[in-house]
């Protein structure tokens, strides 16, 4: 698929979403990004609408698997981790997808995988690491096993405080982007 393509459907998406999805639903969802174990009267507030708005919003939008799911994120660094590497491969041959999850299922260090378009490469590899010699040695099995044409990491020190992972700083721009987006409809 080309890029022409590609822009053209996510365009496409995004206009049906927005058709879709009322202001004050982006704006909970805005909210949501930011924290999610808010009560639905703080978000009322928050939103300036009802309490039973909210509600009703919120059950809209997870039967609409807008909302996918509630989740916390740890400090990986208490945990144990120094570094985040995304890798990105470009695989000679595309593993059919039992060959895929076993692959996957022999790291365990692996927050997610994902093909992709971008940089030259089709795959995005995310993964925690303890110290740079468990990440070099994670890479070079990763690139055994998936056969990589080609690679690149890029790795995150997850010991300068920068507040790794906080989704709270995407809600807070989420509203500026979905306000943009509504403005396409």
């Amino acid at each position: 698929m080309n890029s022409d393509k590609l822009l053209y459907l996510a365009r496409e998406s995004v206009l049906r979403k927005c058709f879709r999805l009322k202001p004050a639903e982006l704006r909970l969802l805005s909210e949501l990004m930011k924290d999610s174990r808010r009560s639905d009267r703080k978000l009322a507030k928050a939103i300036d609408v009802s309490q039973p708005t909210v509600t009703r919003m919120m059950v809209k939008l997870e039967k609409e698997k807008v909302i996918r799911e509630y989740t916390m994120i740890p400090d990986f660094h208490k945990l144990g981790f120094e570094i985040l590497a995304m890798t990105f491969l470009a695989l000679d041959k595309e593993p059919d997808s039992k060959q895929f999850e076993k692959i996957l299922n022999t790291f365990q260090n692996v927050l997610t995988f994902e093909r992709g378009l971008g940089l030259k490469y089709s795959h995005v590899v995310v993964s925690l690491h303890e110290t740079y010699s468990s990440y070099a040695e994670f890479e070079r099995k990763l690139e055994d096993s998936l056969i990589a044409a080609n690679s690149a990491s890029f790795l995150v020190s997850l010991n300068d405080g920068y507040g790794f992972f906080s989704f709270s700083g995407f809600g807070k721009s989420a509203a500026r982007a979905f306000t943009v987006s509504f403005r396409l409809c």
